[in-house]
């Protein structure tokens, strides 16, 4: 990780779970990650934690609403203004409604596509513009998938979030050629974990606590750090090395 030492990357959904288990890894190691949410009350709690703990890079907290592309993009001007511009790109945010194929509300759909799918892409292609207006080749774009994006589990409240995650294993790998295609050297990975214990479940299930809860319960699951060290083994690879998806499970998950 030497070499991503004051290099700026940035981690979209900081403010809780993967994200900020993320941001709080790379600041450790040295970079200066930009950590953007809705909520960036969190952040700064996260931030004034790593300063105390006397970590070599820093957090910089940043509001921002995943669903509004011109926030993305004032985002990305007011990263470009301070800090340069962006050499690692973590799009963690994401999110999931219980809205099954055969009644599920459009709302709910629309909002999964839109953070799950288009700003993981609005910001991947910002970050790649970035990259490439600075000389910067030896970037990396992570996204942070899930299993669902490579099975399809028998369980109705999650099959339209599972459409979003296979997307972002298409993307991905499509990224990936893309980028050999512009003869860079620009890295694209993704990270598909399987269960992991974060607000992720009490969200999904915000009006029934107990199934939040048992999503928990059957064994014993990830953590948001087993994630996070699975991002700084990608970007520790030699810079020759592209590893396309990193899958993960609980050694006790069947699916």
């Amino acid at each position: 990780m030497d070499r991503w030492k004051g290099r700026v990357a940035l981690v979209t959904g900081a403010s809780v779970g993967i994200g900020a288990a993320v941001a709080k890894e790379l600041v450790r190691y040295g970079m200066k990650v930009v950590g953007c949410a809705r909520d960036v009350e969190k952040i700064q709690k996260l931030a004034d934690e790593c300063q105390s703990t006397g970590h070599s890079g820093v957090l910089v907290p940043f509001k921002c609403d995943l669903n509004n592309e011109e926030e993305i993009l004032s985002m990305f001007a007011a990263i470009k203004a301070q800090h340069n511009g962006v050499d690692v790109c973590i799009n963690n945010a994401g999110l999931a409604h219980p809205e099954s194929l055969l009644n599920g509300n459009t709302s709910g759909w629309r909002n999964m596509l839109g953070i799950n799918v288009l700003a993981l892409c609005i910001c991947t292609r910002e970050a790649y513009q970035s990259m490439k207006e600075r000389s910067v080749d030896d970037g990396h774009i992570i996204n942070i998938n899930s299993m669902s994006g490579h099975r399809v589990v028998p369980s109705t409240d999650v099959h339209f979030y599972s459409s979003t995650k296979y997307a972002v294993t298409a993307l991905t790998e499509g990224l990936r050629q893309e980028l050999r295609e512009a003869k860079t050297h620009i890295r694209a990975t993704c990270i598909s974990p399987g269960v992991v214990e974060t607000e992720f479940a009490h969200r999904l299930y915000r009006d029934n606590a107990d199934k939040a809860a048992a999503s928990y319960s059957k064994f014993k699951p990830l953590e948001a750090i087993d994630v996070a060290n699975s991002v700084t083994y990608v970007l520790s690879a030699p810079p020759h090395v592209q590893i396309g998806d990193v899958q993960m499970r609980p050694v006790e998950q069947l699916l």
